[in-house]
């Protein structure tokens, strides 16, 4: 089922997805062009994705080869919709086998940069070079053009690198233009939008505001909205967005789990509370917490005892109040494909505590606002930009909803969560000093139980240790390890090894994303 949180404009394309890691940045690069895209599971029936009306359909790539067993397929119907049809990568032999061509395993596979040369005229390469960079990552090949269809580029291991037939308006490409190493994959995908599909830039934050803010009326009607605030970015423009919209009808509850960052609940009460002028309601529930989380050392366990316990606590509160219709959420779309490959076959990464049975539950039964998870983070700043929120909120570095108990490896214990605060803070003071704090995605410390032997003061020491993890990022979907200076580095160690009781040693964390995670849990 195709489910909206904001009224969706007439002019948009649906992305269907057959499981490739770059399906959502195909829906970034269109949407930064202000043109809608959503992202919908290459199975919706064909009934529901009608009833959409979309302006044109992309289908993406994929692990799978077509003509293994159980590979995804996709319905003859698609191609007579009467609009247009790119199929990219494992799009592209979706084409081919829809209109009788044939493909196979290719002797070399071509993974990585690589140069396409047009070979016949065609829009989609209109002010392209006559030889372009793009990104491969295939190991099959088109054998047998389909009928009607003419080849416009190849590769040098991919003789049929690109196909078309303009007359049906249904084209593929064996490279991915959404990914960054695609020198001008934004311009393909422009003149796909633009100059095949003819649609127009009407897509904007403010048109969002406006279709959200309606959308939410509708939907909750007069009943009332408890949203679980956190203190980060998501919440707080999700917060705000429903203010907007329903006013002092939102109930939004600031649970303490025991595992925020030093001194937060108090921040977040007075934010929220004295200059947001919302209806918010303080739960320290720090022990309930803490107590769930004793010896529990699982990263997944934990994620699941904390997202249900917030449920727990939200209803108790909801009793409270005296009448609860919807629970918000501040959840974005990493969050859901990382979490439950509910938009095509992707694999699990890691449950998110928005995403434990409790809350999909509710959201199966339509008791879930989520107004913000079809959007990326750097798009939920430019949300929180239009709402006019302050700025050192809106480029507040991301926190994970189950908190410093995924920052600590192993055990969460009272001392285990004082000495990272402590560390943590440190190094996020000396980060905002050195005026690097918004040109990072984000730093953070993790508390490590290994132990380690060290010198302190001509005593033998033998504690633990506290890795550093910062990144560069721009949607979370992927991310580089972050180049800090020397002397930073330096001061940073020192502090926390001479201020942090219990720590002896630091590590700097340089794996990116992917194959590591941002967290470590």
């Amino acid at each position: 089922m195709i489910i909206h949180n904001a009224e969706i404009p007439k002019e948009r394309v649906l992305i269907l997805d057959f499981g490739s890691q770059y399906t959502q940045l195909i829906a970034r690069k269109i949407r930064e062009l202000k043109v809608y895209a959503e992202i919908v599971p290459f199975h919706t029936p064909m009934d529901e994705i009608k009833k959409e009306k979309p302006s044109a359909i992309i289908l993406s790539g994929g692990p799978s080869s077509i003509d293994e067993k159980g590979a995804p397929q996709v319905s003859d119907e698609i191609f007579k919709l009467g609009v247009p049809v790119l199929g990219i990568c494992y799009g592209l032999y979706l084409v081919v086998h829809a209109f009788k061509g044939k493909s196979a395993g290719a002797s070399s596979r071509e993974y990585g940069r690589a140069f396409i040369t047009q070979k016949e005229k065609s829009d989609l390469f209109k002010g392209f070079k006559p030889k372009e960079q793009v990104w491969m990552s295939h190991g099959d090949k088109v054998v047998k053009m389909p009928e009607g269809f003419k080849v416009t580029a190849s590769s040098e291991n991919a003789e049929i690198a690109a196909i078309e037939n303009k007359e049906k308006r249904v084209y593929g490409v064996q490279f991915h233009p959404e990914v960054y190493h695609t020198t001008n994959g934004t311009k393909f995908l422009s003149n796909f939008v633009f100059g095949i599909c003819k649609l127009k830039p009407t897509w904007t934050m403010d048109s969002f505001i406006e279709s959200s803010i309606a959308t939410i009326r509708k939907d909750v009607g007069d009943g009332t909205v408890l949203l679980g605030l956190s203190g980060g970015v998501d919440s707080s423009v999700t917060a705000e967005l429903l203010h907007k919209a329903i006013g002092d009808r939102l109930y939004c509850v600031f649970v303490n789990n025991g595992v925020l960052r030093k001194d937060e609940a108090k921040k977040v009460v007075d934010r929220y509370q004295k200059n947001m002028k919302l209806n918010l309601i303080y739960v320290d529930a720090s022990k309930r917490f803490l107590d769930k989380l004793k010896k529990v050392e699982d990263p997944e366990k934990k994620r699941k005892i904390i997202g249900k316990e917030f449920v727990a606590v939200f209803m108790e509160e909801a009793k409270k109040i005296g009448k609860f219709d919807f629970l918000a959420q501040g959840t974005l779309y990493p969050d859901v494909i990382e979490s439950v490959s509910t938009k095509g076959p992707s694999d699990t990464i890691k449950s998110h505590h928005n995403r434990v049975p409790e809350i999909l539950k509710l959201i199966k039964s339509g008791k879930v606002v989520e107004p913000l998870k079809e959007l990326f983070k750097d798009e939920v700043r430019e949300l929180g930009v239009k709402l006019g929120m302050a700025e050192e909120l809106i480029h507040r570095h991301p926190f994970p909803g189950p908190g410093l108990a995924i920052r600590i490896v192993g055990d969460v214990t009272p001392e285990r969560i004082a000495t990272l605060q402590h560390a943590d803070e440190i190094l996020i003071n000396e980060i905002r000093d050195a005026g690097l704090y918004n040109k990072l995605w984000q730093i953070f410390a993790v508390f490590l139980p290994v132990k380690s032997v060290g010198v302190m003061g001509d005593k033998r020491t033998y504690e633990n240790v506290i890795a550093i993890r910062g990144v560069t990022s721009v949607d979370a979907m992927t991310a580089d390890w972050a180049y800090l200076p020397e002397d930073l580095l330096r001061r940073v160690s020192n502090r926390i090894i001479n201020e942090v009781k219990g720590i002896n040693r630091v590590v700097y964390d340089i794996s990116s994303k992917p194959p590591s995670t941002i967290e470590w849990e």
